[in-house]
């Protein structure tokens, strides 16, 4: 373990932070993460579930004084969105998050951090190991698959939990409380590819759109942010009608719920085109830099000369419709809601464009805090999947988590929160999935709540997150869970 965060305060909480950066858990490999938590619940003697999915329940007696409190869930899930930058060496299947202090942040070294969501488990796990903390009986969910399909809550067996209080710690922001939050789909478009063989006179070349700040396709999707599958759509659209150019192969984004930073596109150039291609691509570049100047002033295009000769390109059929798909396919904020100020009601972001085999896909995230909105976004990727010859498939659908006006959970912690900091917690609703949604649906009668330390940049490399915040959302968690006793 490297101990870069010894000494930090509350020392539990970094402590077992740090002890899940070592452990690799991208979405889909928790395995090992799962297995951790197992043996720590096992070492301490405690109560512990696990299921298929490898979500894991440990449970807790409640503390001497609290035995008749209402059983609290506390909940997180144990998998991260593994990103890095294109240059970096790392590899998230098996090589541990290095770690950095930077004044009162805390940073990964050129990949995401994973701060979203291990700070939940490094606290619920500081709850579960602590000898004298006054609270009623826990009962932590650590939940898989959330940043990918939700899978895991979706599968979860709600007759494993007792509690009908939930504590979901997957929010950003100290001092804002969380009561309601987008529902959301998965849409995979899948484009066939019709080949045709590639001339043996023309240079290779790449394509390279980067330098965008990239983000949470639902907390950063209003910032103006450039998506660089989109961009790349524009970028060949643009050359199309002036350059002849046959593309071999598209790959930009990583996870579906990221606003891309990357597009690639390997293709063919005549020698005699090559330099028109430049100024062209020069001219797109301004023109980028110019329109994103405030969201993304380091927006680049590069054009570099590739050694291996193609064997095959697409048609130009195939390329037409890629181009169509792109260009068409709907981004970005789709609507705000109109009773909420600030708060964008539904959107979509193509997360990624990938060549596979002979098929193209492009995978959309579809939120909305409106069942028929988020259905009405769907129909139209899909009609114009069909129309374009392509095949939609849905790969997740997650329900909204709607708002409870009599909430006890809400009025114990703006009660805690004003005692402690002599003023109000902010009561919002977020543009972004939470597993809340999904448990409301399993927990009869469940009543949520959502909070977090300051969280910045995630699902990007510049993920980093509050020391200061960490500590003083630790002490309130802490508060809340003392007067749990008091709860009316």
């Amino acid at each position: 373990m490297q101990n870069v965060l010894r000494g930090l305060t509350p020392n539990s909480v970094f402590g077992f932070f740090e002890e899940i950066t070592q452990i690799p858990r991208c979405s889909g490999d928790e395995q090992r993460i799962s297995d951790y938590l197992v043996n720590f619940a096992k070492e301490r003697n405690l109560e512990v579930i696990r299921d298929k999915a490898l979500n894991v329940i440990i449970k807790k007696p409640a503390a001497p004084g609290y035995e008749k409190a209402p059983t609290v869930i506390l909940q997180g899930h144990m998998d991260m969105v593994c990103e890095k930058n294109k240059d970096t060496v790392h590899d998230f299947g098996k090589d541990a998050i290095k770690l950095r202090i930077v004044e009162d942040m805390i940073y990964a070294t050129d990949t995401t951090l994973g701060a979203d969501n291990g700070i939940a488990i490094a606290y619920a796990l500081a709850l579960l190991d602590g000898k004298d903390i006054p609270h009623p009986a826990i009962e932590a969910l650590f939940t898989t698959d959330e940043e990918s399909t939700m899978g895991g809550a979706i599968a979860l067996d709600g007759s494993n939990l007792n509690g009908r209080l939930l504590v979901n710690i997957d929010s950003e922001e100290e001092g804002r409380l969380l009561v309601s939050s987008a529902g959301g789909t998965k849409a995979k478009v899948l484009l066939p590819i019709q080949w045709e063989s590639a001339k043996s006179d023309m240079n290779t070349v790449r394509i390279r759109i980067g330098g965008l700040n990239g983000g949470h396709s639902g907390m950063e999707i209003n910032k103006g942010r450039g998506n660089a599958n989109k961009l790349m759509g524009r970028l060949l659209n643009e050359i199309k009608g002036e350059i002849e150019l046959h593309i071999n192969e598209i790959n930009g984004g990583v996870k579906s719920n990221a606003i891309p930073r990357e597009t690639d596109v390997v293709a063919q150039i005549s020698k005699a085109n090559y330099g028109k291609l430049e100024a062209k691509l020069k001219q797109l570049e301004a023109t980028f830099k110019n329109e994103l100047r405030a969201a993304d002033p380091e927006v680049s295009i590069k054009l570099e000369i590739e050694e291996n000769p193609l064997d095959k390109v697409f048609s130009q059929e195939t390329l037409n419709k890629l181009i169509a798909c792109l260009v068409l396919v709907p981004n970005g904020v789709q609507s705000m809601s109109m009773e909420i100020p600030g708060l964008v009601e539904s959107s979509t972001n193509l997360g990624v464009v990938q060549t596979a085999g002979d098929s193209i896909y492009m995978i959309n995230e579809i939120r909305s805090s409106v069942r028929t909105l988020k259905k009405n976004v769907l129909s139209t990727v899909k009609l114009m999947a069909e129309t374009l010859g392509g095949e939609l498939r849905i790969e997740s659908d997650y329900p909204e988590w709607e708002y409870n006006p009599d909430s006890r959970m809400r009025k114990l912690f703006q009660k805690v929160y004003k005692d402690m900091n002599h003023k109000d917690a902010e009561i919002i609703a977020i543009h972004a999935g939470l597993e809340c949604g999904v448990l409301a649906q399993k927990l009869e009668g469940l009543d949520s709540i959502s909070l977090g330390p300051n969280i910045f940049d995630v699902h990007t490399p510049k993920e980093h997150f509050s020391i200061s915040s960490t500590k003083n959302v630790w002490e309130y968690l802490l508060e809340v869970l003392k007067q749990m006793n008091t709860m009316e």
